[in-house]
């Protein structure tokens, strides 16, 4: 089952903040043996993400959505979430709980006395209004939820703040309570080498051959001009099924090797 990623938020695309979610989602999933297929960037434009909603729930994979799950006028995501489903939007009993239990928290911290029934206050629970059907996922950080809602055959899109100190604990928590099963199950390899002073155009027909050779294996190399400190270069590996890609490993450095080609391994 392929895992995705959808980051929201006009912030990112104006470069008002740097995402750090997408490297930290890959060191998450790759801790569990799994791997990121596809990712995409959105800005705070409704028909955007509800189109973008309405095909991660199609495709069947599991996806995580950080952003735009607050109740400020710049967060759409819940409302283009139940729009992708074609339900409306109702306050969540447990979410509603754990809402107000912040807001005591808050108001205890302060010393101060708390009116649940104020207008402020009233519109926080906006935060807790979620897609019916929705299963929330609890905030470690300040128990505001994200939610959760299934897709077409057995996927789900999983949807946390864009917060990384609260986005980060939930992301492992929904894949450690609800995707366990899928943890190491699909055997890997990758090993790499850096090759100097060599064009691309002049491995290409080695990385074909290997490709051919071992049809369970992918090529891959990523060419860099250097800089003051390093050389001209390739980072060029296979990665794969492990028997194929290792045995594709070996054939390529004794490719390399005949070549006279200088390399490093990694």
């Amino acid at each position: 089952m392929a895992f995705g990623l959808i980051i929201i938020g006009d912030e990112i695309l104006s470069g008002k903040r740097e995402d750090k979610h997408f490297v930290k989602v890959l060191a998450i999933l790759k801790a569990r043996g799994l791997q990121l297929a596809w990712a995409e960037y959105l800005g705070d434009d409704p028909s955007r993400i509800t189109a973008a909603l309405q095909r991660a729930l199609a495709g069947g994979d599991i996806v995580f959505s950080c952003g735009g799950i607050g109740a400020t006028p710049d967060d759409h995501t819940r409302q283009c979430a139940a729009a992708a489903l074609g339900v409306p939007l109702a306050l969540h009993p447990e979410a509603r709980q754990k809402i107000r239990e912040r807001m005591l928290e808050m108001a205890r911290e302060s010393g101060k006395p708390i009116d649940l029934e104020s207008p402020d206050n009233l519109h926080r629970l906006k935060m807790g209004e979620f897609p019916q059907g929705a299963a929330i996922i609890d905030n470690p950080y300040n128990k505001i939820p994200g939610f959760s809602i299934a897709g077409a055959g057995g996927g789900a899109v999983h949807f946390v703040p864009g917060f990384p100190v609260m986005a980060w604990p939930m992301i492992e928590a929904v894949l450690d309570a609800q995707h366990a099963h899928l943890f190491h199950q699909t055997a890997w390899f990758e090993q790499s080498v850096l090759v100097y002073e060599v064009a691309e155009s002049t491995l290409t027909p080695l990385m074909e051959k290997i490709e051919a050779e071992f049809p369970a294996a992918k090529v891959f190399s990523l060419p860099s001009v250097g800089d003051a400190l390093t050389r001209r270069h390739i980072e060029l590996g296979v990665k794969g099924e492990p028997e194929q890609a290792s045995a594709g490993f070996g054939r390529m450095r004794a490719a390399l090797d005949a070549m006279g080609a200088e390399y490093d391994p990694l």
